[in-house]
């Protein structure tokens, strides 16, 4: 089914469920938040890379923090539903800013324990390998969305991750990545402490040379 948004292009993923804090002062997107307010209209946010526009996600305004004199507004958002875009128009009939004909993907939640378990656990392990401290995870609701900012990935790894249509290939995804990032991580903390102990006296376990015979030479 197809549905008309007023569209917000940003570079910037932004996943279902996050807040997003903006500071709005372009005249199209003032106007834009006039409209939130005034009519409660959600708008898309599409990402917008390689000069290409596609998916991107519904978002409603929570709140306007604080206004300007100038116009200018201090907003929080909230995600609600991946899109895909199926027309863009520069300019929404009678307003500055865009919009476009989406189609909203459908989206499966059907993750198990067993996986759940394994995605925080990983995410555990690669926080205290960085020796940061770990994040609060609610481990009976979190999704796949709350943790994507949360490990490290690209840009094109969390564009990826949007489209994803099911919330087990999702967490999937994410402990496939924390597999290969782990022993990365743990090989860069080895680097560290090699660079560390060089030019520093080193306490070295003796050997034991009563065994040792050198070859014959043939």
């Amino acid at each position: 089914m197809v549905s008309r948004l007023a569209l917000f292009p940003l570079q910037t993923i932004v996943y279902p469920g996050e807040k997003l804090p903006l500071h709005i002062f372009e005249k199209r997107y003032k106007q834009l938040i006039d409209d939130c307010e005034h009519s409660g209209i959600t708008f898309g946010i599409p990402v917008y890379m390689n000069n290409h526009l596609e998916y991107g996600t519904e978002m409603e305004l929570l709140d306007t923090v604080r206004k300007y004199e100038s116009g200018a507004r201090d907003v929080v958002c909230r995600g609600l539903r991946v899109f895909r875009i199926t027309e863009f128009d520069h300019n929404e009939k009678g307003k500055f800013y865009a919009g476009g004909d989406v189609e909203f993907l459908e989206d499966k939640d059907d993750s198990s324990e067993a996986l759940k378990d394994q995605l925080l656990e990983l995410i555990f392990e690669l926080y205290v390998h960085l020796e940061v401290p770990r994040p609060i995870i609610d481990r009976e609701n979190f999704r796949s969305y709350t943790l994507a900012h949360k490990i490290g990935l690209s840009q094109q790894q969390e564009y990826s991750l949007l489209k994803l249509t099911s919330e087990k290939e999702r967490q999937e995804f994410l402990i496939n990545h924390l597999l290969i990032t782990i022993p990365v991580v743990q090989e860069m903390n080895r680097t560290k402490q090699i660079i560390e102990l060089n030019g520093h006296f080193r306490n070295f376990d003796p050997l034991d040379f009563r065994e040792f015979r050198l070859k014959s030479n043939k």
